[in-house]
């Protein structure tokens, strides 16, 4: 009885353990989570793809090249705040969005031009 007892406690005991993910990084550009090794060779693919959409984009859709967000050591070790960086990556990546003239929503610039053809006036109540 008592072995029975202590198997289900450690069977409960590696349930309850919390599995950590790996830390992520937030791309500036595009808002999506990449590994902190990872992340060095999305964004320059990212910022590439960026200039062809954008450069394919009616004028009056097209927006400036977003910047990298600078985020200071917070140690003297040169260590990241790392959700500050992810912070500030969430905030740029959201400055990309446009809004629809109609009903205020935003969007990237090639998924509003989509959105825009369906998007009716709410009616006058």
């Amino acid at each position: 009885m008592l072995k029975t007892v202590l198997i289900l406690l450690y069977y409960c005991h590696l349930q309850a353990r919390v599995v950590r993910r790996p830390p992520t990084v937030i791309c500036y550009i595009c808002g999506r989570e990449y590994g902190t090794t990872s992340i060095s060779i999305h964004e320059p693919q990212c910022l590439k793809k960026w200039h062809q959409e954008n450069d394919m984009l009616p004028k009056r859709l097209r927006r400036p090249e977003p910047k990298k967000p600078e985020v200071n050591p917070i140690q003297a070790k040169g260590f990241y705040d790392l959700d500050a960086l992810n912070e500030a990556a969430w905030i740029s990546a959201q400055n990309q969005l446009v809004p629809c003239d109609i009903c205020g929503r935003t969007f990237l610039p090639d998924r509003l031009i989509v959105h825009q053809k369906s998007c009716k006036p709410k009616p006058a109540t």
